[in-house]
Formats: C-alpha cells, sequence, structure tokens
C-alpha cells in the first residue's frame, strides 16, 4: 500500500498546483525514420512535427540510434525519388550526402547530434533520444519503448512473454539508474500480433505505461470477438494492480509513424495520436517526471483546457469545437467487481466526478463526434482518455 499512497500523493502535488510555471506540451513519443523502418528523413519528420505545433518528439526506431555511419538506399519508386529531391531542396547539396552508383541512389544518413541543433529550441521544440526496444517469441512481437536513452540498449530473451517484457523493462531501468538520467519505458502495441495479454503485463514489475492508443493499422486497438481491446486490457490489469498496491498502469497515445507519403487507414501516418503533458519545463526531466506523476491525457484529436484532480474528485473542461457534440464518460471499477463500467456519463463540454468509497478507480474518456481526420480506422472519431486516480 505505500507504493499506492505514493502514487496518491504524486497526483494530489501534480492535478492541484496552482504553478504558473506548468504548462502543458504536445508530444509524440513513437516516431520511425529511415534510420529502421520508416521511410522518410529524420529532418523532414521533425520539421513536419514542429509545424504542426508539436512541442517534443522522440525518434525510436527499432535497436538502433541515430548515431554513427548509416547509409540508405533509396527505392526507385518515383514517389521516394521525388521525396529524395524534396529533402535535398529543403537542406541543400551541402547538407546531403549521397552517392548514384551501379547499386543506385544511396544516401548518409544524418545522426541526432547532427539534425538535432536545426529544430531545438528552449520551450518551443524539443527531440527525445529514444529507442524501440524490439524483440519476438515464438513469432510474437514485443516491441518496448524507451525514452531519453543514453545509449543504445540491446535486446533481451525470455522464455515467456512476460519474462521477455521484464527483462527489457530491467535493461532500461539499469541503464537509467547507472547514468543516473530519467528514462520513461512504455509497453508498445499490446495486441500487435496478439502477443501480449493482461494477464502478461499483471505479472511484471515496475511497468508504468503503455500505448492505449496506436495509430499503425496492424496493432488491433479494438481486439476482435476473441481479444479484449487495449482500453479492456488496461482496466484489467489496473484491477489487479489496485489490489497488490501497485501504481496504477498509464495509458498513452501515439503514432507509430512509418509512412510519410502514402496516406489513408493501410498506412501508418503521422497526426494519429499524441500525449499532452503539463510540466514545469520542455526538458526531459520535466516531461517524464510529469508523466510518472500521471500529469497528462491521451488523445487522438480533441484537447482539454482543464484537468484537475484534488484526491476525490476529477474535473475536466474540454477546448470546445463549433458544431462539435461531446460526451464524457467516467469508467471505473467498484469494489468486488471484476471488470470496468461506465459509471457516469454526461453530455456537453466540461463535468466533474466524486469518486465514491466503493469504487477502486476511476478516470474519464471523451468521446466526440468530429471524424478523426485520416483515421486508424474508417469512421472513427476524435477521442481523449484521462489517466486513472484512485482513493487509496
Amino acid at each position: 500500500m505505500k507504493k499506492n499512497l505514493l502514487a496518491i500523493l504524486l497526483f494530489l502535488v501534480a492535478f492541484t498546483s496552482e504553478s504558473q510555471e506548468n504548462k502543458w506540451y504536445k508530444g509524440n513519443l513513437h516516431t520511425h525514420s529511415y534510420w529502421s523502418d520508416g521511410d522518410e528523413f529524420p529532418e523532414m519528420i521533425m520539421k513536419w512535427y514542429k509545424n504542426k505545433g508539436y512541442d517534443f518528439v522522440a525518434v525510436s526506431d527499432h535497436n538502433i540510434i541515430a548515431e554513427g555511419e548509416k547509409w540508405k538506399k533509396i527505392s526507385k519508386d518515383s514517389l521516394y525519388q521525388q521525396a529524395f529531391k524534396n529533402y535535398v531542396a529543403e537542406y541543400g547539396e551541402n547538407w546531403v550526402n549521397y552517392k548514384n552508383d551501379e547499386e543506385g541512389l544511396q544516401v548518409q544518413l544524418k545522426t541526432l547530434e547532427e539534425f538535432r541543433p536545426l529544430f531545438e529550441e528552449p520551450e518551443k521544440f524539443m527531440i527525445l533520444k529514444a529507442e524501440e526496444v524490439t524483440s519476438y517469441l515464438d513469432g510474437k512481437a514485443v516491441h518496448m519503448g524507451a525514452i531519453n536513452v543514453q545509449e543504445l540498449i540491446e535486446p533481451r530473451e525470455g522464455n515467456t512473454i512476460a519474462e521477455l517484457i521484464q527483462n527489457n523493462l530491467d535493461a532500461i531501468k539499469e541503464q537509467s539508474e547507472a547514468t543516473g538520467e530519467p528514462m520513461l519505458q512504455h509497453l508498445n502495441h499490446p495486441n500487435f500480433t496478439y502477443a501480449i495479454k493482461a494477464e502478461d503485463i499483471i505479472q511484471l514489475d515496475g511497468e508504468r505505461f503503455f500505448e492505449v492508443f496506436n495509430g499503425h493499422p496492424y496493432v488491433n486497438n479494438y481486439g476482435d470477438s476473441i481479444h479484449d481491446s487495449t482500453e479492456i486490457m488496461w482496466d484489467q490489469v489496473n484491477i489487479a494492480y489496485h489490489a497488490e498496491g501497485k501504481p496504477l498502469l498509464l495509458g498513452i497515445a501515439t503514432d507509430d509513424s512509418h509512412h510519410y507519403h502514402k496516406f489513408g487507414a493501410k498506412w501508418s501516418n503521422a497526426g494519429r495520436g499524441w500525449v499532452e503533458v503539463r510540466a514545469t519545463e520542455l526538458t526531459p526531466s520535466g516531461i517524464i517526471n510529469a508523466m510518472e506523476a500521471g500529469d497528462f491525457y491521451a488523445t487522438t484529436g480533441l484537447e482539454l483546457s482543464e484537468l484537475d484532480f484534488d484526491g476525490s474528485k476529477i474535473s475536466l473542461k474540454i477546448k470546445a469545437e463549433e458544431n462539435v457534440n461531446y460526451e464524457i464518460q467516467f469508467i471505473g471499477v467498484q469494489k468486488g467487481s471484476t471488470k470496468s463500467e461506465i459509471l457516469k456519463t454526461l453530455k456537453g463540454t466540461e463535468a466533474s466526478y466524486e469518486i465514491p468509497e466503493n469504487v477502486l478507480f476511476a478516470r474519464a474518456k471523451i468521446i466526440s463526434d468530429k471524424l478523426k481526420k485520416n483515421p486508424y480506422k474508417e469512421g472513427d472519431t476524435e477521442v481523449a482518455w484521462t489517466q486513472p486516480v484512485s482513493l487509496q
């Protein structure tokens, strides 16, 4: 129960702070580039995010960090050849190192150290050094975001899915402790290849974050007839975590962007999901500390102007758009129950919910009727999720 009490105190400090220094920062924690299986140069990707009003982005390629020398062979497809020309036009011949020989067009990728100064500005834009630690067991994929890594983390193996996750989670923690740098780890798209079940996450020690929403078309956010959605999985894990006195699992939304030239539901495009973090400063420690305190929400489009938890009541207000309708659901788990349910529903742009004594934890889900532009799935509307909070 001591861990749970600490989590509550962190929530209280974060959500009731009246400090004028706290600001909301918009960020994506899952982004791919030519350094692994993305299809664009990292500079062009960072330019897109910065121009779209993001405050921070994690460059999280698979089992690699944007360091050292790496050459990328560019597809002969005219789409990617033109993208290369656009890249040269944007940054100039003096910036781009390339060669065109019998093997085709090859470009030396710029490192994080090289392209970071082009974009970063204090309190305006930050690039987080990151890695998607990628492992497999019996054909099932386990991907874990490691944010603010200082050096490459080699993926570890395991005899079970839970053991594999725990081993890699421990590797990230070990680097954080060894370097003294804060690192945030999130479990990515658990329903990708349906590799991870709630039962696996329940067994873990130290798991704090997971993707309740991921914008890649193959990750099965909504589950199917025999697999739970990631949102149901979230609550199932937290029923167990609450019973064990563990800090509650927190949910993030990400793009998992790979494709920057082809658009639509069959492609993994940028702009589908992100987090809004209330922090004291735009630094790795500022963002990570705020997220560990639960002072953030996940969204696929709609934004909040107010969000507070005073220890017993969740209050929120939506940045409303004209001709858009909103439904606010307070979702939680009652004592003795083995599943979550909608505890209160309101129509409108603001609401509050006083958590009763018989509810283990509660969170808010805000659903708009505004269709999401370039959605994860056709027909999706813009949605946001606040983090679960508890009286106990």
